[in-house]
């Protein structure tokens, strides 16, 4: 089994590292593309032995699994793009968050009747193999399908399957979740300089506690309110700390950003569908890549054979 990915940043970064690291996948079996060859993920990749290419349809012809590693609204693009080199065998699995399975089996379907199209959510803790993933199988996706994607996440975390209406919610949950948790240990490190202590051991103090705070809950079938409750004493700092924390409306902070991230995800679907794009959107659009594969080209020839020149009009 061989795995690509259309997009060479933090994620195809991540998943990569996951999977050569729990020793599912050889670095020679992963091929990664971007038109942008200056990311840091790029020298990472190749670093760790993976192939690298500015064509994203070498990327899916080399690949069984081919993962859709971009910003939600350049998908419909990139579908138009590899569309014709994509065949039955292809398992195409989506990471973009917000793009439903119908929209891209809609798009694919022009080119090959019966797409295999899973979309997935998951995070960057995958690079460590502490990853949560979930995913929802489309229309012409067989449950082995589903198992061969469950068997490579699996590798790097958590994996369980859904109901594709549950992913918006997994989005805001688990996948910004990371974001979140590396706010709050940061400013509890913040805290600890504060009150004395050197920032290297406020950070690693911090992280250990989460650490050690999610592998509790993750092995005890208590509920996380119980194991609050039981580090604090009565009248004691713990539960003074928060008090806080609670006049500062923490419980509704994180709610509500859960609920934000979700928000957003159905509002990126939105974009996509619409198949419009601002210039700000990306930082390497397909004249870029047309500049870079032929560079005696001029920019009013090129013009005339990229995808976004009639879109970008309207913005």
């Amino acid at each position: 089994m061989s795995v690509g990915f259309i997009g060479a940043g933090q994620l195809a970064f991540a998943l990569a590292r996951g999977f050569t690291a729990a020793g599912v996948l050889a670095a020679h079996k992963i091929t990664a593309s971007s038109p942008d060859t200056d990311l840091p993920t790029v020298s990472g990749l190749r670093k760790m032995g993976v192939n690298f290419t500015v064509s994203n349809k070498d990327t899916v012809k080399s690949s069984d699994v081919l993962f859709l590693a971009v910003k939600p609204p350049i998908i419909p693009f990139i579908l138009e793009e590899v569309g014709p080199d994509i065949e039955p065998r292809h398992i195409v699995v989506s990471c973009a968050a917000g793009v439903t399975i119908s929209s891209i089996e809609k798009k694919l379907s022009t080119f090959c009747p019966t797409p295999k199209v899973i979309r997935c959510m998951t995070n960057t803790p995958v690079i460590v193999r502490e990853g949560a993933t979930v995913y929802a199988t489309g229309t012409h996706a067989d449950v082995e399908d589903g198992k061969l994607l469950e068997q490579l996440m699996a590798s790097v975390g958590f994996c369980t399957e859904v109901e594709e209406d549950l992913i918006d919610a997994v989005t805001g949950l688990s996948g910004s979740g990371p974001a979140y948790a590396f706010t709050a240990l940061d400013a509890l490190a913040d805290g600890g300089v504060k009150m004395g202590l050197p920032r290297r051991l406020a950070v690693r103090l911090g992280a250990q506690a989460l650490l050690g705070a999610a592998k509790m809950l993750l092995e005890s079938e208590q509920h996380p309110g119980q194991l609050k409750d039981n580090v604090c004493s009565p009248g004691g700092a713990t539960i003074h700390a928060l008090h806080f924390l609670e006049s500062g409306g923490f419980r509704s902070l994180l709610i509500n950003a859960v609920e934000a991230s979700c928000i957003r995800t159905r509002e990126l679907q939105h974009l996509a569908d619409q198949e419009e794009i601002s210039p700000a959107a990306i930082k390497k659009t397909l004249l870029d890549k047309v500049k870079l594969e032929s560079p005696s080209l001029s920019v009013a020839s090129a013009s005339k054979v990229s995808l976004f020149t009639s879109k970008s009009k309207k913005n």
